[in-house]
């Protein structure tokens, strides 16, 4: 079974949905963020502050080699995971991309509180910051064949749209499992 490969721009709920979703496939899970977290022993702003972005994209790119092989997994992406093009091979031979998205005054009220531990936003006006990043990387999820709105609806609700699609496409067995 393929695993699921959650895409999208920061704010936009992987982490919550891709847990849920996790849950409903008995799958494990998996918050790339969290992982390089765990794996350098630092957390993504400190490993920005002090070793910069080049650092956390290489990090990123080692754990998708990790994962690539892999199977039954729930894979919450960075937001700029997928702008490496050798990621996208690598999580694609064995994932299905979903995307998940939101209005971006959903995005930027869902990230007001947390710029400490989001280095991208870090600095400067959220709104602006957001709309730029927004626009940089316009294009950049359409590799998804799934895409949910997630300022719709609650992330338990984007799960089952998700399930619901996972089923629809076969890519589950009859049991609704992968």
């Amino acid at each position: 079974m393929k695993n699921v490969v959650l895409i999208g721009f920061m704010g936009t709920g992987k982490t919550a949905v891709g847990k849920r979703l996790a849950r409903l496939l008995g799958w494990e899970f998996i918050d790339t963020d969290a992982e390089i977290e765990r794996l350098t022993g630092k957390s993504i702003a400190r490993l920005f502050a002090e070793d910069g972005e080049i650092r956390f994209r290489s990090e990123e790119n080692l754990l998708c080699r990790r994962l690539a092989g892999r199977e039954r997994l729930v894979i919450a992406t960075g937001g700029g995971m997928v702008l490496n093009p050798e990621n996208v091979a690598l999580l694609g031979q064995n994932g299905v991309f979903i995307k998940l998205y939101a209005d971006p005054e959903v995005i930027i009220s869902r990230l007001k509180g947390k710029r400490r531990e989001r280095p991208l936003i870090g600095r400067g006006d959220l709104r602006e910051r957001v709309l730029t990043l927004l626009k940089e990387r316009e294009g950049a999820y359409d590799i998804a064949e799934f895409a949910v709105d997630t300022g719709k609806q609650s992330p338990e609700e984007s799960a089952q749209i998700i399930y619901q699609y996972l089923k629809e496409k076969n890519y589950l067995n009859e049991d609704g499992q992968g």
